[in-house]
């Protein structure tokens, strides 16, 4: 289980919210420069004589393009919204909130800091733990209301793949091991349904179709006097990780580099391949997946399929069965969407979803990509759906990916928004904050909202949390936003941050800033 920040810690993260150089000549802002610049706040001390943080929203710099709704002809400046993702296991049995005092604590601390709001992911698995018709939601509602009562905003990520999905539909998998996506050496992807199975009555009765808008619909019901209020977005799952692909990627997959495997061979899939062959008057193309396509992590030169001259991708073979793919894949996000659009219509929230940030044309093929993000874009404008740009990090190449996608949104009247790789502004070679204000406020590649993934101890360790304050202010102000500005040990200011269980004694004390 994550830890995450403890209440007797919570002066210490509002106490390293900035810099504890006060200048000698007096200055009252933190980190500023010279004399009179306020650059994110000001520090006063509270008559309890704990010194604490007063922000301005990290928004005030970053514009947004397009107006709420896709496609509505001209354009709106407004303000981005800046989130941060609370724990994966907030919630772990419906009923009660893991650690709920130590989330509390982290909230207050994101709200000073003036971040906009958090992500909630919501697991299908907690809250309908059986096949029947009861969801369980008394826990996730008690974290709304403290959201609520934080006075922050909230995001809410209905997770239906992966750990997300409930022991009942893993039962019905492990009875048809064919509901399961499966590469081409015979491996079951645990926790992802074929596509193939979208409108089929393999769970228990129910079509994942209707068991997905079931899902959506008791989340409606539930949390109606959230919504348009508190609750701001709402994003639904359409593949691993919540994005639209294909399970391409191998089990273990930290740090995956390579092409991947198409994912078209269970039996249902392959049926579908069967009958696209045939329409098209070529049976024997409907028979498997191509033959020479690369196994996980092997480079796109070691087999013949993605080889840059004279690959069979680029053959009548190789268009027909990509673009099928790709169909597939593409079909099975817009019956999702449509289930989702069904049940949202009306409410006054923004209906979102993700799409990875791929590294290759061979990658975003076997992923399902094929003929890139304008397709995606388009069927995402059609429901009125954000585009989230999954797994975004400020390294080399970044910026241009998330361009294209952007200009892709762009052309076809689809918001677009972006949501970080766990904790990336503490990874080596990821860039710094000041790179990240610039991602993520220049027009070409600025999101209308961004999360940052996500809450936990190491979110707010000292190695961690200034950092993210860097970044928060590069939002802010990226011609400002400097690592000199960062706290050091010299400033008097010490995050102690606890296991999540305890809290030693003296950490209060040991957390106050000098």
């Amino acid at each position: 289980m994550e830890a995450v920040l403890m209440p007797q810690a919570a002066a210490a993260a509002v106490a390293v919210a900035g810099p504890a150089r006060l200048r000698r000549a007096g200055e009252a802002a933190i980190g500023g420069r010279k004399a009179g610049v306020v650059r994110l706040g000001f520090v006063r001390r509270w008559h309890g004589g704990a010194v604490r943080a007063r922000f301005g929203p990290a928004r005030a710099r970053l514009a947004v393009e397009g107006s709420r709704v896709a496609g509505e002809e001209g354009e709106e400046e407004g303000a981005a919204r800046l989130f941060v993702g609370l724990p994966s296991d907030v919630v772990s049995d419906g009923h009660a909130v893991n650690r709920a005092k130590a989330v509390s604590a982290g909230l207050r601390a994101l709200k000073l800091l003036g971040v906009d709001g958090v992500e909630l992911p919501v697991s299908w698995a907690v809250v309908q733990p059986g096949s029947g018709d009861l969801f369980e939601w008394s826990g996730y509602i008690a974290v709304a209301e403290m959201v609520r009562e934080a006075g922050l905003g909230l995001r809410v990520s209905l997770d239906t793949h992966g750990s997300a999905l409930p022991c009942w539909v893993a039962a019905a998998a492990a009875a048809d091991p064919n509901i399961l996506f499966t590469d081409r050496s015979g491996n079951r992807r645990q926790g992802c349904l074929s596509f193939a199975v979208d409108e089929l009555p393999v769970l228990s009765g129910k079509s994942p179709m209707e068991a997905y808008e079931a899902f959506f619909r008791s989340f409606d019901a539930a949390f109606h006097d959230f919504l348009g209020s508190t609750i701001t977005d709402v994003t639904v799952s359409l593949g691993p990780n919540g994005e639209l692909q294909y399970p391409s990627f191998p089990l273990a997959s930290d740090g995956y580099t390579g092409v991947g495997e198409f994912q078209c061979y269970d039996k249902h899939m392959l049926a579908r391949l069967k009958q696209h062959a045939e329409v098209a008057g070529q049976p024997l193309w409907g028979l498997s997946g191509p033959h020479d396509a690369p196994r996980y992590g092997e480079s796109p030169e070691s087999s013949g399929f993605f080889k840059v001259h004279g690959g069979s991708w680029e053959t009548a073979y190789g268009s027909f069965f990509l673009s099928w793919y790709a169909g597939e894949l593409l079909a099975h996000g817009d019956r999702v969407l449509t289930a989702a659009s069904k049940v949202f219509a009306g409410e006054p929230v923004e209906l979102s979803a993700k799409v990875p940030l791929l590294h290759s044309r061979p990658a975003e093929a076997t992923a399902g990509l094929h003929g890139g993000y304008g397709p995606v874009a388009e069927m995402f404008a059609r429901h009125g759906c954000t585009v989230i740009a999954s797994g975004m990090d400020a390294r080399s190449g970044a910026e241009e990916l998330l361009a294209q996608i952007k200009a892709a949104c762009t052309e076809h009247g689809a918001r677009l928004a972006g949501e970080s790789a766990t904790l990336v502004v503490a990874r080596d070679g990821d860039g710094s904050p000041g790179a990240w204000g610039g991602l993520l406020t220049a027009e070409r590649t600025r999101p209308c909202h961004f999360t940052y993934q996500r809450m936990g101890a190491e979110f707010f360790s000292p190695d961690h949390w200034p950092l993210f304050v860097l970044l928060v202010r590069a939002l802010e102000s990226p011609e400002e936003a400097h690592e000199d500005d960062l706290p050091s040990a010299g400033d008097g200011a010490r995050l102690a941050v606890p296991s999540g269980r305890a809290a030693p004694r003296g950490t209060a004390k040991q957390a106050q800033a000098a």
